[in-house]
């Protein structure tokens, strides 16, 4: 009987634009009731602003100050807000978060989430407790994706600093889940560990077999990046024909899509499952 309870080849050739500066999203909104989604990762930190499910604004600032932080308070009437943090918080981004004047929830293992999610591991028949480890950014990504495609099985992948693959397996269960080196530790990893191999930008050329060192060390981590996606997908897929992926992070931003309709792109999907977990606390 299924569990589901929540709501509502060539696949990849990746466009490197890490360096280029981040589209700030701003949209209209009359509303006094917002919500705000801090969101700390391992090198940058994001606060978007909700209007119910709609994205009204997103700010990205450095994560150890939060200073963008004042900007967000001063422009817009926040209620409440949801942190979620890959890592410590300084001590400078925990007390601008201690003076702001409305509450907030800080995502734990134990924080009510609106799916029913449960882990029993692929294979398996029985359910064991959830990992006390996992990530936020995790059960964030895994929540939005829930509350997105309802009453299916998934595949979520996350291609930030490292790659996160999650699975919902057809009868609603958490599957379990892998973490991979993402693409600049690939890249810097070749570098850090070798006695003459420079460092390479993700930027550049990317021939399928490379010319110089430069090339041979992007395309090597690009490709392998992109041929391991591939594989999970193809993987998942062919175990479960009705599976949906979800990708998000910046690595799959170019990821195309075309004739591939059970693949999304969702950029938002972590800031999305977020808003999800605040709206039903």
């Amino acid at each position: 009987m299924s569990r589901f309870c929540y709501v509502s080849s060539n696949l990849l050739t990746l466009q490197h634009k890490f360096h280029e500066p981040i589209p700030r999203k701003k949209v209209k909104t009359t509303r006094k009731s917002l919500n705000l989604i801090i969101d700390i990762g391992n090198t940058r930190a994001k606060m978007v602003v909700f209007d119910g499910q709609r994205i009204v604004d997103q700010i990205y600032g450095e994560s150890q100050t939060l200073c963008a932080i004042d900007e967000v308070t001063s422009q817009y009437a926040i209620t409440k807000a949801i942190l979620s943090s890959v890592g410590q918080i300084g001590s400078e981004a925990e007390a601008k978060l201690k003076s702001l004047p409305y509450p907030i929830l800080r995502l734990s293992n134990t924080t009510p989430l609106p799916v029913d999610l449960q882990w029993r591991p692929y294979g398996t028949t029985s359910c064991i407790d959830m990992p006390t480890s996992m990530g936020a950014d995790r059960i964030a990504a895994i929540v939005g994706a829930m509350c997105m495609m309802p009453h299916t099985p998934l595949l979520i992948i996350d291609a930030g600093t490292c790659v996160t693959y999650e699975v919902i397996d057809d009868e609603g269960y958490y599957a379990g889940g892998n973490i991979a080196p993402g693409l600049q530790m690939r890249l810097a990893s070749m570098h850090e560990h070798t006695a003459l191999l420079p460092k390479v930008e993700s930027q550049g050329e990317v021939p399928l077999l490379g010319h110089s060192t430069d090339t041979c060390m992007r395309s090597g981590a690009v490709l392998g990046l992109q041929y391991e996606i591939e594989g999970y997908i193809n993987f998942w897929k062919g175990r479960f024909p009705a599976l949906h992926v979800f990708l998000t992070g910046g690595d799959t931003k170019d990821f195309p899509t075309e004739g591939k309709d059970y693949i999304h792109i969702e950029p938002q999907l972590v800031t999305k499952g977020l808003n999800y977990i605040l709206i039903g606390n």
